[in-house]
């Protein structure tokens, strides 16, 4: 796994890893589903556009920030490429 430098830009090649990390993952939308907070019994879960997956031993925050990031990281890599495009 890379490291991260916090303060630095990111390169074009760190870009186009994130974006073939989220092209290589399930398609999203990704639904963050918490025990107790949503209206359901059983475990928690995070449901995909392919086979759900359950998550054990986290925050509900941790778990919606994961459900999240599929939808978000597309999003937030579209806009660095449009940027630097301008």
């Amino acid at each position: 796994m890379e490291s991260i430098q916090m303060g630095h830009s990111i390169s074009d090649e760190e870009l186009s890893r994130i974006e073939r990390r989220c092209d290589a993952a399930t398609p999203g939308p990704w639904v963050s589903y918490v025990e107790g907070r949503e209206e359901m019994s059983g475990s928690s879960f995070i449901m995909t556009g392919g086979e759900d997956f359950y998550v054990a031993g986290c925050k509900m925050e941790d778990q919606d920030f994961v459900a999240s990031a599929r939808q978000d990281i597309p999003r937030l890599v579209a806009e660095v490429r449009r940027l630097r495009n301008q």
